[in-house]
């Protein structure tokens, strides 16, 4: 099948926005390069206990009753400093399983290094082989200037605490919804493809949900998806959650124009505290 098979192409793009977007986003309509930016920059500490190095989450990928592929994130040690900060190294690869990889082959990996203090990037590194369509990226992100540097050597002005693609994901798990009221939205910006997306993540409550791993107390969260193409809605996916410090995606679930994508965690390592199940 042709590269260019617009089936494939879809649920790609739905496998890459359930883990590497935290998952995904709504277009900016502003302007990245004149978007005003704070001018104080003091970093920021958030005290959490949401993961740590050694931390290794797999997912399943289903397309409908299909498995079609798997995702892997993980968290680890660097020797890297800027600006004499400890970083932490959290890599997510995506690749497609079995028959897909004849139909649309995937075989995607980001790498993100940030900040163990704050929980913002200082540098992305993006390649995806998407079906034979390449993407290398790589951004120097200037956090005590409010600026990211593309490999291309072009700099952008971003708002403070910017996030990338990877480094979202685990940004969003340090989130406090213990008092959050249903219907009630976390916002954050990503700096992607050269553009700042803002976007919002909906709290939707709580729910005792049930996998092949097990019964698990979930919160359920909606990320605000960008409609057209691929997603008929706004809200067309949800994420449930663990309930506890950890707050790791059990199930996600996302309807495309194609059919519908899910995904499952299958397995997983070195959490801050072992996983509540009931």
């Amino acid at each position: 099948m042709k590269r260019t098979a617009p089936t494939f192409k879809i649920i790609s793009l739905a496998f890459v926005s359930l883990f590497f977007s935290t998952q995904t986003f709504a277009k900016s309509t502003e302007n990245p390069v004149t978007r005003k930016a704070s001018s104080a920059i003091k970093y920021r500490t958030i005290n959490h206990q949401a993961f740590k190095v050694g931390e290794r989450l797999t997912y399943r990928l289903h397309y409908g009753f299909i498995d079609a592929g798997e995702a892997v994130m993980e968290v680890k040690s660097t020797n890297k400093k800027v600006k004499g900060r400890n970083l932490l190294h959290v890599v997510g690869t995506g690749r497609t399983l079995g028959s897909f990889n004849w139909m649309f082959k995937v075989n995607d990996r980001y790498e993100s290094y940030i900040d163990s203090e704050g929980v913002f990037p200082w540098m992305f590194i993006r390649r995806v082989d998407e079906g034979g369509f390449k993407i290398n990226q790589d951004y120097i992100f200037k956090q005590n200037e409010n600026k990211v540097k593309t490999q291309d050597k072009e700099e952008f002005k971003v708002t403070e605490g910017i996030q990338d693609m990877l480094s979202s994901f685990y940004y969003a798990r340090t989130i406090d919804f213990k008092h959050a009221k249903v219907g009630q939205e976390f916002a954050m910006d990503m700096f992607l493809d050269n553009e700042i997306f803002p976007f919002k993540i909906k709290y939707m409550g709580t729910e005792v949900i049930k996998t092949r791993k097990g019964k698990f107390d979930c919160i359920i969260l909606r990320p605000l998806m960008m409609k057209g193409r691929v997603w008929e809605t706004e809200e067309s996916m949800t994420i449930w959650v663990t309930n506890d410090n950890n707050k790791i995606p059990v199930l996600m679930k996302t309807k495309i124009a194609v059919g519908s994508v899910k995904a499952t965690l299958t397995d997983w390592e070195g959490t801050v505290t072992p996983i509540e199940k009931e």
